[in-house]
């Protein structure tokens, strides 16, 4: 198990909303909200304190504070302005890594036996930043990204070694932070009852690798208080480091925003040839003058090549637009993309349902899905969402590309519906069933759910009969809906049966059976 390296982050609370005021000349003190998508994505102290919250619609925020100032989404502003912040961390400490506008880290270790301790670094930390750069911010240390940046969100130090148990107590929506595009596996944990980090942390990692996506794994990590992924055991290449020398030196913000998108994608381009991709990327600047800037970037998803030429261009701007004596005395004529961390490159394989990740893969495939779209019909690519309903099959709706994802019935009650876990394979065509008592008869169900006798073996599609070594349920549903109404009432069981060998493991079913004198049996689910 690999421990977490111990981190201070330095954290501006509703950093978007400040260098929006910042840029735009509105007072700090006024309720206001950053905009992206006609949601909110950021919005200020006193705005939240009118009832205003990120994610919701313009319209529903500016009816619940109708003086909320407006501002529009700007990566590149934010970025801009929070290089003297980072600046005057930078001036006091060594090894400064920008997280994303808003958080920087940094190791603590060296810097805390310096200034006397951590909770005096911390004291400094915050007065520099006040003074330099007329911001306030808040810290946080603990073991590990995670563990700091929820810790500077409580102004917490943590001790040494017990960042689990700091993280244990605190909400599951922890895990979506901004950038992480987690919501809908956070909300998968909630409705399995998994409220708390520590509830999903005391899962084997085993359990949420075979039932969960990939990102899980890295949610879990984070959630034991430990390191996003285990560090990449191989030796590195030596040119993995892309360097663009110029002629004519940069010195305009259209110049920079020009050589980060080649330069970002000759940077990615080489890792990809190597089978790896950047997690932290130092991004070095040598000017005409001979002065040298170092900046490094912080990611926790790997950084592809569009990511990769943002924070070039961020970082460019920043230092080109900088106030003195921070900004270079002469244009950029060296330009180094070094690579600080890589993981292997397969962390960059994108699913269909985590396309939001990268603007670029989202925007390729939802052309070629549109596309499709006006060939076939808009029913022909479908993604599922899982929503309200009693059995495993109702529970999916397929909703044609491109319109809303949200559950229409989740919330509802649903009497007779099946208990978690769900099966992990439902047929498209449920195949029959024999389901027998002790003495050969058919297994029955009466309306009130209860079963004539016990079951004893079940025959799936004709093949041989299998001994019931367990069951659960029946639960009985009667159709209520307005397409329903007419059909038969029925009932679902669980059966765990007997394998061939007792190498192969038990099989367990969900069957369902129709109400009446002469049930007929079916496979409506296999868990395996």
């Amino acid at each position: 198990m690999t421990g977490a390296p111990r981190l201070l982050v330095l954290w501006c609370p509703d950093w978007p909303v400040v260098a929006a005021g910042a840029a735009a000349g509105t007072s700090p003190l006024l309720p206001a909200a950053v905009f992206s998508g006609n949601r909110v994505v950021a919005c200020s102290a006193a705005a939240r304190r009118g009832g205003v919250g990120r994610g919701m619609r313009r319209r529903d925020a500016q009816s619940r504070c109708p003086e909320l100032v407006v501002h529009q989404h700007d990566p590149d502003r934010d970025a801009r302005l929070f290089e003297p912040v980072a600046a005057a961390v930078e001036g006091q400490a060594v090894g400064v890594e920008v997280v994303r506008p808003g958080i920087v880290a940094v190791p603590v270790t060296g810097a805390a036996g310096y200034f006397g301790g951590e909770e005096a670094l911390a004291e400094l930390l915050i007065n520099e930043v006040e003074a330099q750069a007329g911001v306030e911010c808040q810290v946080g240390i603990a073991d590990g990204l995670f563990g700091a940046t929820l810790a500077a969100r409580r102004s917490a130090v943590v001790p040494r070694g017990g960042t689990k148990a700091f993280l244990a107590p605190l909400s599951i929506a922890e895990l979506n932070q901004p950038g992480d595009d987690r919501g809908e596996f956070v909300d998968t944990l909630r409705r399995l009852g998994l409220r708390t980090l520590g509830a999903f942390a005391a899962l084997a990692e085993r359990d949420v690798a075979s039932r969960f996506p990939q990102d899980a794994i890295t949610a879990h990590r984070l959630a034991r208080g430990l390191s996003e992924r285990p560090p990449l055991r191989r030796a590195l290449p030596p040119e993995l480091a892309v360097t663009e020398h110029f002629d004519h030196p940069l010195a305009r913000i259209d110049e920079a925003a020009f050589v980060a998108k080649t330069l970002g994608e000759r940077f990615f381009a080489g890792l990809a040839a190597h089978g790896l991709a950047c997690t932290r990327l130092a991004i070095v600047a040598v000017t005409e003058a001979g002065e040298e800037r170092v900046r490094v970037w912080r990611c926790a998803e790997p950084l592809t090549a569009r990511a990769t030429a943002d924070r070039v261009r961020w970082q460019c701007e920043g230092w080109l637009t900088a106030r003195e004596p921070g900004r270079p005395t002469a244009g950029i004529v060296r330009l180094r993309l070094d690579p600080e961390e890589v993981v292997g490159g397969q962390a960059l394989q994108l699913q269909l349902g985590s396309l939001g990740r990268d603007a670029d893969a989202a925007e390729r495939a939802g052309r070629a899905l549109v596309r499709i779209q006006g060939l076939l019909g808009p029913e022909a690519v479908v993604t599922p969402l899982l929503d309200g309903g009693r059995g495993p099959a109702e529970r999916v709706r397929l909703i044609p590309w491109g319109e809303p994802r949200r559950p229409v019935t989740e919330d509802r009650p649903w009497p007779g519906r099946l208990p978690a876990p769900s099966p992990t394979r439902v047929p498209p065509r449920p195949p029959p069933a024999q389901v027998l008592d002790a003495v050969g008869d058919t297994v029955r169900c009466s309306g009130r759910g209860e079963l004539g006798y016990p079951p004893a073996t079940v025959a799936v599609d004709g093949g041989p009969a299998r001994r019931v070594l367990g069951s659960a349920g029946p639960w009985v549903v009667h159709p209520a809906l307005p397409a329903q109404r007419g059909g038969r009432p029925f009932a679902r069981i669980q059966v765990v049966l007997e394998g061939d060998r007792p190498e192969d493991g038990d099989i367990a079913l969900l069957l369902r059976a129709t109400i009446g004198p002469d049930p007929q049996w079916t496979v409506e689910g296999v868990y395996d």
